[in-house]
């Protein structure tokens, strides 16, 4: 299940996975993603992601992430992820979504949210935290040329 954080205001989105995350709870929470989007008029926006209570996900919730990502790109500046295992771990969880996802990616412990929330809304990172970076925004396609774009030249 996927919960709005009450914290989400303006351009900032929050929310929390508790339990297994599966497709129905994406497609059942990507209209308020895309209401804050409209809203915005199309201006970046920030995300926090909860995974603190999350039990992993289905294959079915990891391909609708991955089509939500790639569909929403261009609408998300920085996303913040906290989560309660080591981060190491929620990389492995995020990875494939940040590949398509341009926006920077941090991790914050679940200790560090109010951290996290700060980093989202002002894009400042506090000092006595450890900048735990998933993705630099960039995204790993920004240089790809498919190959099929040569054939003839």
């Amino acid at each position: 299940m996927i919960e709005r954080l009450k914290e989400s205001f303006g351009g900032v989105l929050g929310f929390k996975v508790v339990g297994k995350l599966t497709a129905e709870d994406i497609k059942a929470f990507e209209p308020q993603i895309e209401i804050v989007i409209a809203q915005r008029k199309h201006k970046p926006i920030g995300i926090l992601a909860d995974l603190s209570q999350m039990h992993g996900a289905d294959w079915g919730a990891r391909w609708e992430e991955m089509r939500f990502l790639q569909k929403h790109t261009d609408h998300i500046a920085r996303m913040a992820v906290v989560g309660a295992d080591k981060w190491e771990e929620i990389v492995a969880i995020v990875t494939a979504g940040a590949a398509i996802l341009e926006a920077e990616t941090r991790y914050f412990d679940s200790s560090e949210i109010l951290h996290a929330w700060e980093w989202i809304r002002t894009a400042k990172h506090a000092e006595d935290v450890p900048v735990r970076q998933i993705s630099p925004g960039t995204g790993i396609w920004k240089d790809y040329h498919p190959e099929w774009m040569d054939i003839g030249t």
